[in-house]
């Protein structure tokens, strides 16, 4: 039976250094394939939310745990690549396993012609077939193809370019193409959109939105986060409120529950005010 939820918080709490509650008493799981939307004020602790999720933070109180079975891929605000590598060989760190499992049926596609007993000829050609289900499955057969459109489509600095002199931004295009092509089950966006032009975002829009793995990402790309989204998650001192739809859905429903708060505050407050004007003219309040 598959499981259920990919990711699950128990009373999942974290407290800053300073002191500040930054999360309080979260319980959560998340669905395969869901695409989540976290949002909140400036604090509100939505970058802390992820590196928890990624396993870059463990100071914290509570659980929180990936389900057996399921990979984690993060791309944090300051990414970190290979200083050895260049550029390319930083991009095919994301395609890394597809790319030894097409070496390995290379290779037993080499040990084939050679002579052997048919028990061992069986062994091999069930391997093969084996490994080239596995291949087929994340479609690694135009490999080369897959890692030129990536970098172009996200605008990487040219394939032999040094990464010690790249910006912040070239790094983090090549940190998240090779993301991307990691294709890993809940994929983890801290700001995907920052030092990418209007194509590069479009692209990475409808990438995401035929992306069959579990989203949660940071954006302040309003657009964006409606596009990609189906579900919002608001951390609102501390706590986390889950709203299923994007963030113009969530938008409609905040504004009238807090107008319907709003009204129910001020009948509240017409009621204790004439409470208090019938107190003030009673016999009793007028001989005190």
């Amino acid at each position: 039976m598959a499981e259920q939820f990919i990711y699950h918080m128990r009373d999942l709490s974290k407290v800053a250094p300073s002191g500040k509650q930054i999360l309080e008493g979260i319980n959560l799981s998340f669905y395969p394939g869901a695409k989540i939307g976290v949002i909140g004020g400036n604090g509100a602790g939505k970058s802390t939310l992820l590196r928890i999720m990624a396993g870059v933070d463990t100071e914290f109180a509570g659980e929180a745990w990936l389900a057996d079975g399921f990979s984690v891929g993060f791309l944090p605000q300051e990414p970190e690549l290979d200083s050895a590598l260049d550029v390319m060989g930083n991009v095919r760190l994301g395609v890394a396993a597809t790319a030894n499992l097409i070496a390995e049926f290379e290779a037993l596609s080499m040990k084939l012609g050679e002579p052997m007993e048919e028990e061992e000829l069986n062994r091999l050609l069930e391997k093969q077939g084996q490994l080239q289900d596995r291949i087929d499955a994340c479609n690694g057969w135009d490999l080369q193809s897959q890692l030129q459109l990536a970098m172009d489509a996200l605008r990487t600095p040219p394939g032999d370019a040094v990464v010690s002199t790249l910006s912040g931004g070239e790094k983090r295009r090549v940190a998240l193409c090779r993301l991307l092509l990691e294709r890993p089950d809940l994929l983890l966006l801290d700001e995907p959109t920052n030092h990418l032009d209007a194509e590069s975002v479009a692209w990475l829009e409808h990438h995401l939105q035929q992306y069959h793995g579990t989203i949660v990402l940071v954006t302040h790309d309003r657009y964006f986060l409606d596009n990609v989204t189906a579900w919002i998650l608001e951390l609102d001192h501390g706590r986390g409120l889950p709203f299923k739809g994007n963030y113009s859905s969530w938008l409609d429903q905040k504004q009238s529950r807090l107008a319907r708060e709003e009204k129910a505050e001020s009948a509240r407050q017409r009621a204790l005010r004439e409470e208090l004007e019938w107190i003030r003219a009673s016999p009793r309040a007028q001989q005190a």
